[in-house]
């Protein structure tokens, strides 16, 4: 039986959801995918990000969830999962974000290894491509006044890739997504350079030193993800946290491994400028090292389309996992579900129900 972290089984009622499944669990919240209804008595699936009982009453913990939803509800593009609604329900700040039935990065690498399943570089290059349109949007956003937020992800790496059974491709997690120093203050920014935070294996060397950092990190972390999908391996292969991070300290990277792929050459510079260990070295911006990317795809004519990935992730892993959360979801039966319009629309939210647009400066914890 799927419990959360409190020992709780599910399916259980958080609010005007109602949570199912576990999608993922990290060190201040867990993920779970739910069921809302809407005003007029129709439902939809969502991800549900709550914060650990725990760290309800830690206002420190709170506000990064808080700035985690601020930060993204701007962001609305294609390839990054979108943020709906930020609340607090019985004392539990939350997240209602877009569900996106598919597999992170991570997974579907792992899933093509045990089945022994090759993975075609032209999926390799759309998803990349796709990505780096939803980080170049992340890098481009701004305010309501026209001001840069200057976000900066700081944890590019497979996990917090998703792809969907439509073939759509979207960067997710901005939990420890940061505003430069000019958005957000020095003090603030020295503040974050303190605390490491990220997966080692995917950090830039001054985010791996504890340095203040910029976009340019992001194009580092990224240019990691474009040398594991091309190489099929990992890129860093420490024995431990450790060793790990004084690889991404380093950063001594491997040429990729030669195939006789004929865009090799070009996949090889536009790595060797990406992962160039001064920022200053780097492609200036996202935008570039999409431009970068496009130039290998129309140069060699890598052709693949949305539907053609779609199709391929369908027909190797869709059954499974499309037939497991429908299962989860049939144990709603076991639920009454709230009456159509409670709680909803006109009537305002449920009782202990505090709902807040992510846009709006929320009261402190």
């Amino acid at each position: 039986m799927l419990r959360d972290a409190d020992g709780t089984p599910l399916p259980q009622r958080f609010g005007p959801y109602t949570l199912f499944d576990l999608i993922g669990r990290g060190g201040m919240a867990e993920i779970f995918l739910g069921r809302t209804f809407t005003g007029l008595g129709g439902s939809r699936l969502v991800a549900v990000k709550r914060m650990l009982a725990h760290l309800s009453a830690d206002e420190q913990f709170g506000r990064m969830l808080i700035d985690e939803a601020k930060l993204c509800a701007p962001l609305r593009h294609a390839n990054i999962v979108q943020v709906f609604d930020l609340g607090r329900i019985d004392g539990r700040l939350h997240i209602d974000m877009e569900y996106v039935e598919g597999l992170d990065l991570h997974q579907l690498l792992r899933q093509c290894t045990r089945r022994r399943l090759p993975f075609p570089p032209e999926y390799a290059f759309f998803i990349l491509e796709e990505a780096s349109r939803g980080l170049a949007h992340a890098h481009r956003a701004a305010d309501d006044a026209g001001r840069p937020l200057g976000i900066v992800h700081r944890d590019l790496s497979p996990t917090n890739v998703l792809v969907s059974f439509e073939g759509e491709v979207k960067l997710c997690d901005f939990g420890i997504a940061r505003a430069t120093t000019e958005a957000l203050g020095h003090a603030a920014a020295v503040e974050e350079a303190e605390t490491l935070r990220g997966k080692f294996s995917y950090m830039s060397p001054e985010q791996a030193r504890g340095d203040e950092v910029d976009q340019r990190a992001d194009v580092f972390g990224f240019g990691i993800l474009v040398w594991e999908l091309l190489a099929g391996r990992r890129l860093y292969k420490g024995g431990n946290e450790v060793e790990t991070l004084r690889l991404a300290q380093a950063a001594a990277i491997p040429p990729l491994p030669r195939r006789g792929r004929p865009w090799e050459d070009e996949a090889q510079a536009l790595i060797d400028r990406a992962l160039a260990p001064r920022p200053a070295d780097r492609f200036h911006d996202t935008d570039a090292l999409h431009d970068a990317l496009r130039d290998i795809v129309l140069g060699f004519d890598i052709r693949c389309s949305q539907l053609r990935f779609a199709e391929f992730l369908r027909e190797n892993f869709a059954e499974e996992i499309v037939t497991l959360r429908c299962d989860r979801e049939r144990a709603l039966d076991l639920i009454t579900p709230p009456r159509p319009g409670a709680g909803q629309g006109g009537d305002g939210p449920p009782d202990g129900v505090e709902r807040r647009s992510p846009r709006a400066g929320p009261t402190m914890l």
